[in-house]
């Protein structure tokens, strides 16, 4: 197939499955969340249960996007460590559900959603360097991970019966 208009559509096709697949897996954890979810303590400025579902879909949409842009730019082969560390921090966002809704591991989902920040971290500045707008598309996911650190942290702090 050439470089061609084919080529970055099966391209984008392929970072959207890869993307899909990694929010898939995390939400087979999560089939039960809502209901585990509402059980749970949660601080005033926590969000409603409603929320999530959308918020996370236009992110896994934007986190696609930008790997898409970045292997666009100069293919797989010059992006490795940048698509590598794509890949490791969406093991790291569906391992957190897994975690948190699935093992009830409070403490463990916190310490995977620091390791999932810094990865995200790395992978801005990674994709920034390749495709500055790759980097800026990933901007909203880290705020909301940075805001998800926070609350899972409190969730824990509140509910150490249930989160241990």
């Amino acid at each position: 197939m050439s470089n061609g208009v084919p080529r970055q559509i099966l391209g984008f096709l392929l970072w959207l499955t890869i993307t899909a697949a990694a929010a898939a897996l995390g939400s087979l954890a999560s089939l039960q969340a809502s209901e585990f979810y509402r059980e749970l303590m949660r601080p005033d400025w926590a969000p409603a249960p409603g929320l999530f579902g959308p918020v996370w879909t236009l992110l896994y949409l934007s986190m696609a996007l930008a790997a898409w842009l970045v292997w666009r730019e100069r293919g797989a082969r010059d992006t490795r460590l940048a698509l590598s560390l794509f890949l490791a921090q969406l093991v790291a966002n569906a391992l957190w559900s897994w975690l948190f809704f699935a093992w009830h591991l409070g403490l463990a989902a916190l310490a995977d959603i620091v390791l999932l920040w810094i990865l995200i971290v790395a992978t801005l500045v990674a994709f920034w360097w390749i495709r500055r707008l790759a980097g800026v598309v990933l901007i909203p996911y880290l705020v909301w991970v940075t805001f998800a650190a926070l609350l899972n942290l409190r969730v824990w702090q509140l509910n150490p019966g249930l989160l241990s």
